[in-house]
């Protein structure tokens, strides 16, 4: 596996929504750091992590390989998805340190844009090891 074909897995995972495709993108003791300070280690954690995609619609995932090696790589993502719980819409809030978009009871939940980048390495044909650094914001209108 090289970071091209994580990255095209990543997207299909992500826009599928779909918690086992993600996971099969890694060793069985692959890790994935989400932020600096979380990481989900192996299979089963990696399936139960992603499962906060099924509460995101109309996903939609672009990356831009900015370096690759035989071993590992780097690259750009960017992700629109419309908010589908207000659950999420509160992870999001509570997890961003910047509060809540100003919402009246019954306001539409918003569209949001990630903005980020993945460095991940490889073994055989699996991902052994991916972090993420990223940031997010409601779609501007």
């Amino acid at each position: 596996m090289n970071i091209e074909d994580f990255m095209l897995g990543y997207k299909a995972a992500w826009e599928q929504r779909n918690p086992a495709m993600f996971a099969a993108l890694f060793l069985p003791d692959g890790q994935y750091h989400n932020t600096p300070f979380q990481v989900q280690c192996g299979t089963e954690q990696l399936a139960k992590y992603w499962e906060r995609v099924k509460l995101q619609e109309d996903v939609q995932v672009t990356f831009e390989v900015l370096a690759s090696t035989a071993t590992s790589g780097i690259a750009h993502w960017h992700v629109t998805y419309q908010v589908a719980s207000e659950e999420l819409f509160q992870i999001w809030a509570k997890s961003t340190g910047t509060g809540l978009v100003a919402r009246k009871p019954g306001d539409p939940l918003p569209r949001m844009v990630l903005d980020g980048v993945l460095q991940a390495s490889f073994s055989g044909n699996l991902c052994s090891e991916a972090r993420i650094w990223w940031h997010s914001m409601p779609q501007p209108a």
